[in-house]
């Protein structure tokens, strides 16, 4: 592999971006980086990657985006000068939680400039970031997937679910699973603690038992139970995917009332808690609320 071929852009430095770019400069990749805040562009040269001024400038033959939605993967490609600098033959990797549908749209928009994309978001959290243990689904043709794990299994565990936009729409789906096991686990545990039952030992229980879930095994002992509820992923970002699954299965004509359900009590909760709100922070809510409508009574 040629030194151009070991060089990487990477644009968005958040928080699952950041330990992400930093494992392919430790992997020996020579990663290109930028997001608009400085202090990210700083932190990425201090683990061994090269900060750039601009998304055009992190251009190179496989660029990666790890961004917040599809505005603003298409913003940076088509406004921001990146797909302008993109030699045809390039491959985007976008690692972002997108909707499918405009994931294969703008497929459709960088192939007339000869460039590729796969669509690979991840499962894992900031945990797994770190930790190079995400669960990558990857969506994009046979000759692309392959090409882009070698660069992206140096992040976790790569699965190529099918064609471009099956990786946007099983992570939506998913979040939409995980997002409505953590609403019925939390209103479980509530009820379980007015009984009496001691948190850990329902969660002992349960994680041997059939009603176990990530919610279970991870969520609650990890992050809510300590208190911290600081998983790093947020509770607007879970709210988007999980509209994004529905939207998707309206657009197929395919009812999910327990999924619109789902969405409408999570949309009140992010109604209710600050615009920064850890997702697992629904928990606080609904045990504030729990206890709002005890005193009520």
């Amino acid at each position: 592999m040629t030194e151009a071929d070991r060089r990487v852009g990477f644009v968005g430095l958040g928080k699952m971006g950041a330990p992400m770019a930093a494992r392919l400069a430790r992997a020996g990749w020579e990663v290109r980086g930028y997001d608009p805040v400085e202090n990210a562009r700083t932190a990425l040269s201090a683990v061994g990657g090269v900060p750039v001024a601009s998304a055009g400038d992190a251009a190179a033959d496989t660029v990666v985006l790890m961004l917040p939605d599809s505005n603003v993967v298409e913003a940076v490609l088509f406004e921001g000068g990146l797909v302008e600098q993109l030699a045809p033959g390039s491959l985007v990797i976008d690692m972002s939680s997108s909707a499918p549908l405009r994931t294969q749209a703008v497929a459709e928009r960088l192939a007339e400039h000869g460039v590729g994309l796969v669509d690979a978001p991840v499962s894992g959290g900031v945990t797994g970031a770190v930790a190079g243990t995400l669960t990558i689904m990857l969506g994009g043709s046979e000759t692309d997937a392959a090409r882009a794990s070698l660069v992206v299994s140096h992040l976790g565990r790569v699965r190529h679910v099918g064609p471009v936009g099956a990786g946007h729409a099983l992570k939506a789906l998913n979040n939409l699973l995980s997002a409505t096991h953590l609403w019925a686990t939390s209103e479980a545990m509530l009820v379980g603690e007015r009984f009496g039952l001691d948190a850990a030992t329902m969660l002992a229980a349960i994680n041997a038992s059939s009603g176990r879930s990530g919610s279970t095994e991870k969520k609650w002992p990890d992050f809510v139970l300590p208190g911290g509820f600081d998983s790093g992923f947020s509770l607007a970002l879970m709210l988007k995917d999980m509209k994004i699954a529905t939207d998707l299965a309206h657009s197929l004509d395919i009812p999910v009332e327990l999924g619109d359900a789902a969405v409408g009590r999570w949309a009140e909760a992010s109604a209710n808690l600050p615009s920064d709100a850890d997702h697992t922070e629904i928990v606080r809510w609904l045990r504030a609320s729990a206890a709002s409508d005890s005193r009520a009574v």
